[in-house]
């Protein structure tokens, strides 16, 4: 894969719409504790290392509240656009660490001047899916899917190879959508949803949306 695909404005728009249709499954099923209204309770987010034209909706995560006085649960929704709490993009940091075997001046050099990421940056999520992604219960619920395993030393670029797809950007979104629910917090509605599902190997994208 090329860093070129994460200036693909199209990519964004296709992950856009998958984070909205989450967003109305959990919106639809209502609060999980008292069954009330969720309403829109989004918050803001300054996602890095996508292109400068995102547009306001990437300013922000999709969540809700329940609208029921005295209960008031929040409900975030999993996202493909997001990877928990990092400030960059879910995109950037599967495709970037897959893309960097071994951290050489040249490469370090280029990827910051394209996305402002930085060698410690790097060297940090390396350790994440090679240590604390791969420790997770997600992650030991979720490799029995693939046959044969997943290599651990070459993740996330292993995990990429292993979706089926006619392009890069196919295979990247399938991705983001296998590891949706490592996004929602813990507890939170959404954080079971069918996103996970099924086999991941032949998941089936949602239709892509016009930009606005």
């Amino acid at each position: 894969m090329s860093h070129a695909l994460l200036r693909d404005a199209s990519l964004y728009d296709v992950l856009l719409a998958l984070d909205h249709d989450l967003a109305a499954e959990v919106r639809a099923g209502g609060c999980a504790f008292c069954g009330g209204r969720l309403d829109s309770a989004r918050y803001p987010r300054k996602p890095r290392g996508g292109p400068e034209d995102l547009g306001p909706e990437y300013a922000f995560r999709l969540s809700f509240c329940c609208a029921r006085k005295g209960c008031r649960l929040r409900a975030t929704p999993p996202s493909v656009r997001s990877l928990g709490r990092r400030v960059y993009l879910g995109a950037v940091v599967v495709l970037v660490t897959a893309m960097v075997s071994g951290i050489t001046a040249a490469r370090a050099a280029r990827l910051r001047e394209l996305l402002a990421v930085s060698v410690r940056t790097l060297q940090r999520w390396r350790i994440w899916w090679r240590q604390t992604f791969v420790a997770s219960a997600f992650w030991r619920g979720g490799r029995g899917r693939f046959m044969p395993p997943v290599a651990v030393d070459t993740l996330p670029a292993s995990l990429l190879s292993r979706f089926a797809g006619a392009d890069e950007q196919t295979r990247l979104v399938q991705t983001l959508r296998f590891l949706g629910p490592l996004t929602a917090p813990r507890g939170a509605a959404g954080a079971g949803s069918s996103m996970g599902g099924g086999d991941p190997q032949t998941m089936r994208l949602a239709p892509r949306r016009p930009r606005s």
